[in-house]
């Protein structure tokens, strides 16, 4: 890993605007599970069948009960090194903005200032009705929209059978497509449209993943290994 490692320092030295792009097994690393993986189904149900726009509306109970367990487990939950790395390295310039499929808002609250939330962000809950905002205690209490009282409060993601957030999703077509250096970090690059999004850059592009996805062609270098300890390599080689 030690060489794959120098060379994408090389690649970050000599870039003028590099974009990352997070998947699941950024966060994971912080002890979140990744729900699309091996050991993500909960009560014998692959949660890609509860995150729908459709069990919001014909199981709410089961829909109340998967997102109120997600929330539960974030409680206490913090960004790891790797995140903090990210944000450093934004900090200095290397890096120019962060796309993430993750949820929970960890980049930000490593201190990464442009950061392009392409699924929404879980602690964020509103009214599915009005969009108004409210608390997190408001949707783990089943309660109503306080301003429209007509439809149940929900967190602010995106579920199956939903558009993604337009301003994120422009947000991060933009830099992408203009950017020298895209770095995809801890993703399957399975769900649609964020898959596309390495095809679309003309730059140099870096896969950081604990498993080969087999994307022949797709990424000029590969680094197979965890977030956090590929991303304190290239720290302490940028520092070395």
């Amino acid at each position: 890993m030690k060489n794959e490692v120098m060379e994408l320092a090389r690649l970050l030295k000599s870039s003028k605007h590099v974009v990352v792009l997070t998947g699941a097994g950024m966060d994971t690393e912080s002890n979140i599970p990744d729900f699309r993986g091996k050991e993500g189904w909960w009560k014998n149900r692959d949660p890609r069948t509860v995150a729908t726009i459709d069990t919001f509306h014909e199981n709410h109970s089961l829909f109340h009960q998967f997102y109120s367990m997600r929330l539960k487990m974030l409680e206490g939950i913090k960004p790891h090194r790797g995140h903090f790395i990210l944000a450093e390295l934004e900090n200095k310039g290397m890096v120019q903005s962060i796309a993430t499929q993750n949820v929970a808002g960890l980049h930000t609250m490593a201190g990464s200032r442009q950061v392009y939330e392409l699924h929404g962000n879980i602690r964020n809950i509103r009214c599915n009705n009005c969009k108004h905002g409210a608390g997190v205690e408001n949707f783990l209490e089943k309660e109503t929209c306080q301003f429209c009282g007509k439809d149940a409060l929900r967190p602010g993601v995106v579920l199956f059978g939903e558009m993604l957030p337009s301003e994120a999703w422009d947000g991060a077509l933009r830099d992408i497509e203009k950017c020298d250096l895209l770095m995809v970090i801890g993703t399957s690059l399975e769900v649609y449209p964020v898959n596309q999004l390495p095809m679309l850059t003309k730059g140099k592009t870096v896969l950081i993943n604990m498993e080969d996805r087999g994307s022949e062609g797709l990424f000029d270098l590969k680094i197979i290994g965890k977030a956090r300890e590929v991303l304190e390599e290239l720290h302490n080689t940028l520092e070395g």
